[in-house]
């Protein structure tokens, strides 16, 4: 066979019933069903990962509408070049043919570049279809997230890919070893591209003829890759799973989220400093403990580095799930913020304030302040500390978990003891 093209592009299939996976946009009732049966397409986002064949269904939906496909690429194209693709659509709509624009990597183009699409979009002149491995959300202006609907495509199950094997070793008359091939669909993640650039690959560590085996893929694959993309939206994704995992005392799968991330090349730094935040916001005063592994953590990774530092980090992770949780410092800390943040700016009281000098003892600084210390339990009953508008707010409500069950305890006692002298200061002041 002469085609020297990459395999990946001479098996990319010609018809839309060739297409491997998906089937949750492409099966029956699902939101593309129509279009194949009306073959007309209306304007849309293709968002997903790498290999997951967004190109290639972006072709094959252009050819079964029977729509004339311009395909440009964010990375290499700018304005002009969709002016251009516009004004070919403009020319080709006078003959009755209708034009599919397909911008692979949509999320290059400035917002300001992406409302060129807008008013060609919106007259009918082109059906827009744009491709993205990053959240729309963040990265497509609102008005064309308006006027083209986003389908979210997965990263292809083992079933997809074994498929794909088949189909490749057909086209390269290659017989292919089940234990090879089931490595293959391991190895590549979900991407359909990676698989096939690896067949690829492993085809020329055979001898001559000889069927494709385990041996040859492992040649091929060097060291395993993950998908991981820094930054976007897997990675946090992976973040967000370790945090609640965690949250969930699940010490199990919290280790299970940290080794995809650090496997996936994220930077352990960044996942210790998750680690103390989740040692504040999860475990709190339930048990403080936590908060002094997860900054010995830090330090022990900036010790020794990785890989050595990245088993303190394991340990932290698991400490921190396995104790018991409290959210109450959390809470009171946002409730506090967003008291200040929507309230005047109170004054504090006199009582409150220092006096070093004669002038402002004199003024009445400090006045009537009582001394912790100088009281029964170190504990000035009755005394207050806000500004005098906000007398008797509470923030914290510490729960019935670990060392926080005694700080309620105590907390309870102290005001028990507030509303024991105030009921004193009441009838002192009722009794002549």
């Amino acid at each position: 066979m002469n085609d020297q093209r990459p395999l990946a592009d001479r098996l990319r299939p010609r018809r839309i019933e060739d297409y491997a996976g998906q089937q949750h946009l492409l099966g029956p009732g699902q939101p593309l069903a129509g279009a194949l049966a009306s073959r007309r397409l209306s304007s849309f986002i293709l968002w997903g990962p790498p290999g997951t064949g967004k190109t290639t269904l972006a072709r094959l939906l252009a050819e079964h509408c029977g729509l004339h496909l311009v395909s440009i690429s964010a990375v290499l194209a700018g304005v002009k070049d969709v002016r251009a693709a516009v004004e070919s659509a403009r020319e080709r709509l006078l003959t009755g043919e209708r034009t599919l624009l397909f911008v692979d990597e949509v999320h290059r183009f400035s917002k300001s570049q992406q409302d060129a699409f807008l008013p060609h979009v919106e007259d009918g002149t082109v059906t827009f279809i744009g491709a993205t491995t990053e959240n729309p959300s963040f990265e497509v202006n609102s008005a064309l997230l308006s006027r083209a609907r986003v389908l979210v495509l997965k990263s292809l199950t083992i079933e997809d890919l074994e498929g794909i094997v088949e189909r490749a070793a057909r086209l390269l008359e290659l017989n292919i070893q089940p234990d090879a091939g089931r490595l293959l669909c391991d190895l590549a993640d979900g991407d359909a591209r990676r698989l096939l650039n690896l067949l690829e690959i492993a085809a020329q560590f055979r001898a001559t003829d000889a069927p494709l085996e385990l041996v040859d893929v492992r040649s091929a694959a060097g060291e395993r890759h993950r998908r991981f993309d820094k930054g976007g939206d897997l990675f946090y994704e992976q973040i967000s799973a370790l945090h609640k995992s965690v949250r969930g005392s699940d010490p199990d799968a919290a280790l299970y989220w940290l080794c995809r991330m650090l496997d996936g090349g994220c930077d352990p730094l960044y996942i210790v400093r998750r680690v103390v935040r989740m040692a504040s916001e999860d475990i709190g005063n339930a048990d403080p403990r936590g908060l002094q592994i997860a900054i010995a953590a830090w330090d022990t990774f900036q010790r020794l580095g990785s890989p050595e530092g990245e088993l303190a980090i394991a340990q932290a992770v698991v400490y921190l799930a396995a104790v018991p949780k409290s959210n109450a410092t959390y809470i009171a800390f946002n409730r506090a913020m967003d008291l200040v943040r929507n309230s005047p700016t109170h004054e504090v009281p006199m009582h409150l304030r220092n006096a070093p000098t004669a002038m402002m003892k004199g003024m009445g600084y400090g006045k009537d302040y009582r001394y912790a210390h100088d009281e029964a339990g170190q504990y000035a009953a009755g005394e207050s500390y806000f500004p005098n508008e906000l007398q008797g707010t509470r923030f914290y409500e510490p729960l019935d978990a670990g060392l926080e069950t005694r700080i309620r305890q105590r907390l309870e006692r102290l005001r028990a003891m507030d509303a024991l002298k105030q009921e004193q200061r009441a009838q002192e002041r009722r009794t002549p």
